[in-house]
């Protein structure tokens, strides 16, 4: 009668007295109306608004995107809320990652606590097919995702599963989606190949991630207007810069090579040109190849395969800056004096033929003194300059405050069947840093350019911290002796960057910063600039990528019809209409890529230290929780140390130190912590790692150890 009453077209929420006084429910009888009402809200089939009132759910939820993790918990994400609502195990109804629901808040933020809340109703399901590993059994079977975050096995029916064998990598097509009691079921339409084929393993995180990688015919078609080689139609009307020394400086393995470099001196001042391929000259608004290049949002970087934003006769042909011949560019020529100063720029179109292709280890050799090649001797002295003009503008963009987190990335070494036979730490030389101050000079000097002239624009943005998080890390930090000074509850950028400085080279320094580094908001792209809190500047955006970033060539388009003066009116609020969905879609699919490079990355560390079983490392603590903690070795591979395995203690979570501490000796694991480990296991499945901290009395030949005696136990402090 409850639910009939509050679902009726004509019923509005009522608090719990007017309730009573409708049902004409008696003193006596109150009590059982009140467990009923709460019995209905716990099950999801009423609401109750933050005063008390009940009614349908929907008149008390909110509308977001439900996130899944690995171990069961969710979140929603709101448009209107600054923070995402956590959904424990029980209160997902079955929702998939991506799903668009309806949540209800079952309890508000409190101090360090997210809110929390239960999905009430799925209103559409985002995620239309699944990848991962197929079992097989006699007249059914089901496909095991390779997504984590998906915790739900998937129904075949026989006759719907392509033959495929027990162990195939498949693609399934969803076609009901079950419930919360009943398995989601599928129907086989790809089979990949055996799960150990080589290329299969990557091709799963692809397909898993949706990231198209054929471009269609029609748009391999529309490339043959496009020449091979620039004409000299093409040329009329840009400024001939050929007689400049210019170079392109990049990875050995770089293929779509879309800046190059110019620079002199002369007169206290430093001319510096910043020269990007003109995509935007071939790839026209509205075209299929442009529609094409903004659902692709990105070029991909996988261990094995590049998947690139635009098909190679552009990014590996005429829109790469290939050395010995003649391209388009949109350059950005700039006046700087010896303070490190901007004293006049201009964006103009151009015509550059680089004269030497470098690489970031030829440029680092010639910087470190070593006998240049016959070939270089004469740029030698352009280097010497670059590096001079990288110095001080790293020093000034240092005194402003912009922090610098330089965390280890990883190189992957693959055999010709994909295989891992190498990983080691990626190190930053002067050449890749002085190409990364160019170009950060060069996109903060743009996006100021554009951000005054009023018109649409798309930025980069990086917002400030939450207020909330930045107290719990002010807290935080005074553990350890440390203190933040926060302004009008905000910070400035130089503070968290003299509190990098402090701590550089102490044993806190891989706490204090990683624990900073999840304080921090995600950047992202906006039609508003908001600035960039980590670079510490009121204007930046993306320009120097437009070969493999959306974003930069959409602003390409801008600036040029700008320079020409055919960005009209009507032109500004057709970008004002589009730019909004643009950046949103751009800053998703950017995220989509690193989720795949990241999960490419784990997997290939998982397949190369499962032949490293046994093997002893050193390592630092990364990472620590209530199960273990994580152990980051010197090649950049990480993986779990169980506190269960720890038997020689029984383990506290300190969570407010993020630290195990041993109750009986006292004994502490804290991030950046140094360890031994020994290897035991690596599940290329779940792409997980695990070790065993290494004791040097063991005989890890003979299987002889000390663990498993006992096991511990750990609880929250």
């Amino acid at each position: 009668m409850l639910l009939e009453l509050m679902y009726d077209k004509n019923y509005r929420p009522m608090k719990f007295r007017e309730l009573c006084v409708l049902l004409d429910v008696s003193k006596a009888r109150r009590y059982e109306l009140e467990t009923a009402l709460n019995q209905l809200v716990d099950e999801g089939k009423i609401g109750i608004s933050a005063h008390g009132k009940y009614g349908k759910p929907e008149l008390f939820t909110l509308k977001g995107s439900f996130s899944s993790t690995s171990r069961g918990f969710g979140f929603v994400t709101v448009e209107e809320k600054d923070n995402d609502i956590f959904i424990a195990p029980d209160n997902t109804l079955g929702a998939l990652p991506g799903d668009v629901v309806l949540v209800s808040v079952i309890s508000h933020a409190n101090g360090s606590r997210r809110e929390e809340g239960r999905i009430v109703r799925i209103l559409e399901h985002t995620l239309t097919s699944v990848v991962g590993t197929f079992q097989k059994n006699k007249n059914f079977g089901f496909v095991l995702p390779d997504n984590q975050r998906i915790l739900r096995d998937f129904f075949v029916e026989k006759g719907k599963d392509m033959d495929a064998q027990n162990g195939d990598k498949v693609v399934a097509t969803i076609l009901d989606y079950g419930n919360e009691h009943k398995n989601p079921q599928v129907e086989v339409t790809e089979i990949l190949g055996a799960k150990n084929e080589p290329g299969t393993d990557v091709l799963s995180i692809v397909r898993s991630y949706g990231i198209p990688e054929e471009f269609p015919q029609e748009v391999l078609d529309s490339l043959d207007s496009i020449p091979e080689e620039v004409t000299e139609a093409e040329k009329i009307g840009r400024r001939d810069m050929r007689d400049f020394h210019t170079v392109t400086i990049d990875g050995e393995d770089a293929r779509d090579l879309d800046d190059a470099i110019s620079l002199t001196f002369e007169n206290g001042i430093y001319h510096l040109g910043v020269h990007i391929a003109d995509v935007t000259h071939y790839v026209k608004e509205g075209s299929l190849l442009d529609e094409e290049a903004k659902n692709r949002g990105t070029s991909v970087y996988l261990a094995d395969r590049v998947i690139p934003m635009l098909p190679r006769k552009l990014s590996n042909g005429i829109c790469s800056l290939n050395a010995g011949t003649d391209r388009l560019a949109l350059s950005c020529l700039m006046d700087i004096d010896e303070e490190g100063t901007i004293v006049n720029h201009e964006i103009c179109e151009t015509v550059i033929c680089v004269d030497r292709r470098m690489t970031y280890t030829m440029v680092a050799d010639i910087l470190d003194g070593a006998e240049s090649p016959e070939e270089y001797k004469d740029f030698v002295d352009d280097f010497k300059l670059m590096k001079q003009l990288s110095d001080l503008l790293r020093k000034k963009r240092s005194g402003r405050g912009a922090i610098d987190f330089d965390f280890p990335e990883s190189k992957i070494i693959l055999d010709e069947k994909g295989r891992p036979i190498e990983i080691k730490a990626y190190e930053h030389s002067a050449a890749t840093r002085l190409i990364e101050d160019f170009m950060l000079l060069t996109n903060e000097t743009i996006a100021e350019e554009y951000y005054w002239l009023e018109l649409p624009f798309v930025y980069r943005i990086h917002e400030t911290p939450d207020e909330e998080k930045l107290r719990t890390f002010a807290t935080f930090l005074n553990n350890f002796g440390y203190s933040l000074h926060l302004t009008n509850h905000t910070i400035h950028p130089k503070e968290l960057q003299k509190l990098l400085s402090r701590i550089e080279g102490s044993e806190a320094e891989g706490l204090i910063s990683r624990i900073l580094l999840r304080s921090m908001k995600q950047a992202k792209y906006s039609p508003e600039n908001l600035g960039h809190f980590g670079l510490s500047a009121k204007y930046y955006c993306h320009f120097t990528s437009p070969i493999r970033r959306y974003p930069d060539l959409q602003i390409h388009r801008i600036i040029k019809e700008q320079l020409h003066g055919t960005l009209s009116k009507s032109r500004q609020e057709h970008y004002e209409h589009i730019l909004p969905s643009v950046c949103d879609s751009s800053s998703k699919l950017e995220r989509r890529a690193d989720e795949a490079e990241r999960e490419t990355d784990k997997l290939k560390k998982a397949q190369y230290m499962r032949r490293h079983i046994g093997d002893i490392y050193e390592g630092v603590i990364s990472g620590v929780t209530a199960y273990g903690f994580y152990v980051e070795l010197t090649n950049t591979v990480e993986g779990l140390v169980r506190a269960a395995n720890l038997d020689d203690d029984y383990y506290i979570y300190d969570q407010e130190h993020y630290q195990l501490v041993g109750e009986m000796t006292g004994r502490t694991f804290s991030i950046g912590q140094s360890v031994s480990v020994v290897v035991v296991d690596a599940d290329t499945l779940t792409k997980q790692i695990e070790f065993l901290l290494y004791y040097p009395e063991e005989d890890w030949s003979k299987g002889e150890t000390r663990h498993g005696k006992r096991k511990s136990k750990t609880h929250r402090k």
